[in-house]
């Protein structure tokens, strides 16, 4: 009878010791916090460019720890090849790359700083378009009929291109076309929707 209830304690034990392990470990995701591959520099002159880089990690960690808790999915090295599992880590790659981007422009514009190198009004409009669209990545996918100061500058690059294409900011199917046509002439799937090759493309 001794035997009996330890044996029943022992199995008690395990599975208490199961669900504890299994409710840590569901909140404990190894090593989620990103971790920059370059310094970047804290006292960065330009403060919302730093605050948006922050806010960008914390978003990319928050994303990495609620897939794993929620969906047990870790995007950084999934295991699966399901749909959930290929739309997240479709999802963190598209935040991995704000990082990434907010990185390189805290690190290039530092070393602009110590050469002391006034960045032209070109530059300075180059840099605008692209934190414009990296901060609102997944919402570049224009609608027609839509307006808005990111489209009014793909217009205006579009015009310099030589696509014949309204300056007015607005969404309309001439808009779609010149896009296409553009991303055509330079090799780039036309699609009339700007992502970041197109966006590159657009820049040089």
């Amino acid at each position: 009878m001794k035997a009996i209830i330890i044996v029943l304690l022992a199995i008690i034990v395990a599975i208490l010791g199961y669900n504890f392990y299994t409710s840590w470990h569901r909140f404990h995701p190894p090593n989620y916090h990103y971790t920059p591959t370059v310094e970047v520099p804290e006292n960065h002159a330009d403060k919302s460019l730093l605050l948006a880089y922050y806010e960008a990690v914390e978003k990319l960690n928050g994303y990495v720890i609620t897939q794993w808790s929620a969906n047990s999915i870790d995007v950084r090295n999934p295991e699966d090849d399901d749909d959930a599992t290929n739309a997240a880590v479709l999802t963190y790659a598209s935040k991995l790359a704000t990082v990434k981007y907010y990185e390189g422009q805290l690190t290039t514009t530092e070393v602009k700083k110590t050469t002391s190198k006034t960045p032209s009004e070109k530059e300075k409009r180059k840099k605008l378009i692209e934190k414009m669209f990296y901060a609102n990545q997944n919402d570049n996918a224009f609608k027609l009929g839509e307006k808005n100061a990111l489209i009014f500058e793909v217009q205006r690059i579009l015009i310099e291109k030589g696509e014949a294409v309204s300056h007015d900011g607005l969404y309309r199917i001439e808009t779609q076309t010149a896009l296409k046509n553009f991303e055509a002439k330079n090799n780039l799937f036309p699609d009339g929707k700007l992502d970041a090759l197109t966006l590159d493309a657009l820049l040089k």
